[in-house]
C-alpha cells in the first residue's frame, strides 16, 4: 500500500503528539531505571519509521530526518522542564542531558544500521546484475 505525502505527514503528526504527551507523562517507577535505554530504543524506532515513510536511499532527507528528531528531543527536554516551572508541581522530571544523549544514541545507532543496510542493498544489486550481464553470454 502506498500512501500519499499528505497522508504521510498527518501520520508523522499522529505520531509526534502521541510521542510528546509519553514524554510529558511521568515515567512508571519499575522503568525508571531503564530510562535511557528507553529513549536510545524510542528514536531508534523512531528514524526507521520516519526513514520508511520518506527516505529512499537519500542520504540528505535521511540526515534531515536525524537531526530533525535530534531537535525534537531537545525540546521535549526543553518543554519538560518549562511545564514544571508553569504548572508549579513537578509533571515530569527535569532537563536531562543524559536523555539528550541517549536520543543521540539510538539515532546514531540507526544510521549506522541504515548505512549498513543500504550497502548492503548496493552490493546485492550490483551483484544480481553482474550475474544477470554473465548469463546473457
Amino acid at each position: 500500500m502506498k500512501l500519499n505525502n499528505g497522508t504521510k505527514a498527518l501520520l508523522i503528526l499522529l505520531c509526534l503528539s502521541l510521542a510528546v504527551i509519553g514524554f510529558l507523562v511521568k515515567l512508571p517507577s519499575n522503568f525508571r531505571q531503564i530510562d535511557k535505554e528507553l529513549h536510545s530504543v524510542f528514536y531508534f524506532i523512531a528514524a526507521a519509521f520516519i526513514n520508511l515513510l520518506f527516505v529512499n536511499k537519500n542520504f540528505i532527507r535521511h540526515i534531515v530526518i536525524s537531526i530533525s528528531l535530534y531537535l525534537f528531543g531537545m525540546a521535549i527536554e526543553y518543554a519538560q522542564e518549562y511545564s514544571n516551572k508553569y504548572f508549579h508541581k513537578k509533571i515530569h522530571g527535569r532537563y536531562d542531558i543524559e536523555d539528550i544523549q541517549a536520543n543521540l544514541k539510538g539515532l546514531v545507532l540507526f544510521s549506522i544500521f541504515w548505512m549498513l543496510l543500504i550497502i548492503i542493498l548496493f552490493v546485492y544489486q550490483k551483484f544480481k546484475f553482474a550475474k544477470v550481464d554473465d548469463s546473457s553470454d
